[in-house]
This record gives structure tokens, C-alpha cells and sequence, in this order.
């Protein structure tokens, strides 16, 4: 038989059989946590995620602007800063996250030690009924504002502390009015109205300074976290 054919049909066994081991290969399992980022900083911000880029379109403004929950590698994650247009890193926040865990970090200031997290779980509605509902959170990011007292129409709904998350609290859907009170007087920090739907899971939060102007002046925004 030819030289060169039995070379070449020992080179094409080869070549399945390797194809057979890698085929028989276990790959390990993707592990994702849920990363949302809320900019309640004076900076324009642009977000890395292990030295990569993320943010390729739009920046996150000041003001309150966030991200959609971000799929992100469970484990030890680096998450960068920089201001927009800046080419150092303004911070950096190191994380261990949990496979499958849903996390919101939140900015308020241009430092690590000007961030806090949340570790956010849901209890979405997935009934029928025709009164259909929705939840909602508190949490207060502004540094110097202190206790806060939030009433969702004539009703007090939140009381919460500095860094603080309340818990998610049911509603009917439709238009809210939202008053926002510094802690045990009746001074209006910020009136507002926002519409929550059916089958939704939001968070509220306050940004800002106390006194504040411009992209510091203290405001109260709102993020969907949820939709079934």
C-alpha cells in the first residue's frame, strides 16, 4: 500500500480519536451573580468589570442613573471606576459574589469607602387576580441627610436610616405620590410622584446632599429591579 496513504489515514485516526476524548470532555459550570450599579455620585462615571470595559455605550450620569442587573462571573470580581474621559481609575471595588445572588452597589461619593451594597431577594406576585400589585424599597444614599420618613400617598411607608435598605412592601399599581420627610418632622425634603405597574418589583432611593446644588442637589429616583 502507498507510504504516503497510510500516513495520512494514521493521521486521520489520530485526529478522532482525539475528538472523541475532547468530546467526552465534563465542562465546568458557568456561575453567574447579578450586578446593578446606582450613581448617586456628582461624577459621570464609566464601570470596568476585571479591566474590561462595560458601560460601551452610554455613561452613567450623576443624578441617579443605573445599570440593568449586570450577568457578572460569580467569585472574586474587581469592579473599576473611572470619571468619564479620565484615564486613571477613580476606584476600585473588590468583590466575592455568590453564584446566582442578586447584588446593587451604590455610589454616593468618589471613593470604595463611598459605596454600599445590598443583597437584593424577591418575592415577585405571579397571581392572576385582577387587582394586581406591585412592591417597592426605600433605600437612602445621601451622605448628610439623615433619618428619613417616606409616606406613599397619606400613608407612612418607610423609615429609614443612612445606607439603609428598608424591606419591599407591597402596593396596588398605578401613580404614587411620594413624600419624602426628614425623621420626625414635618420638613418635605422632596415631593414627587412616580408610576409603578403590575407585576413589578422598584426601588426608591434618595441621592444627593442635604443642601446641595446641581448634580449634588438632594432628589429621589427610581430603578425597576423586576418584571414578571
Amino acid at each position: 500500500m502507498n507510504t504516503r496513504y497510510l500516513i495520512l489515514l494514521f493521521v486521520a485516526a489520530a485526529i478522532g480519536l482525539s475528538s472523541c476524548k475532547n468530546n467526552d470532555n465534563v465542562f465546568p459550570k458557568q456561575v453567574s451573580a447579578f450586578y446593578k450599579i446606582i450613581n448617586g455620585s456628582s461624577d459621570t462615571l464609566n464601570y470596568y468589570l476585571n479591566g474590561t470595559r462595560q458601560n460601551n455605550g452610554s455613561s452613567l450620569f450623576p443624578g441617579g442613573a443605573t445599570t440593568y442587573y449586570l450577568a457578572v462571573p460569580a467569585g472574586s470580581d474587581n469592579f473599576q471606576f473611572k470619571k468619564n474621559g479620565a484615564l486613571d481609575v477613580l476606584f476600585s471595588v473588590p468583590e466575592k459574589l455568590g453564584d446566582s445572588v442578586t447584588y446593587s452597589l451604590y455610589i454616593y461619593g468618589p471613593s470604595v469607602d463611598q459605596t454600599f451594597k445590598t443583597t437584593d431577594v424577591f418575592n415577585p406576585d405571579t397571581s392572576t387576580v385582577v387587582d394586581k400589585i406591585t412592591q417597592a424599597r426605600f433605600v437612602n444614599v445621601s451622605p448628610d441627610i439623615g433619618d428619613l420618613d417616606v409616606y406613599v400617598g397619606d400613608t407612612l411607608k418607610y423609615q429609614t436610616g443612612t445606607f439603609k435598605s428598608s424591606n419591599f412592601i407591597t402596593f396596588g399599581k398605578g401613580v404614587k405620590d411620594v413624600k419624602v420627610y426628614l425623621a420626625g418632622t414635618k420638613t418635605l425634603a422632596k415631593d414627587t410622584t412616580f408610576t409603578m405597574t403590575d407585576h413589578t418589583i422598584y426601588t426608591i432611593y434618595s441621592h444627593g446632599l442635604k443642601n446641595g446644588k446641581g448634580a449634588t442637589k438632594f432628589n429621589v429616583a427610581f430603578t425597576l429591579n423586576y418584571q414578571n
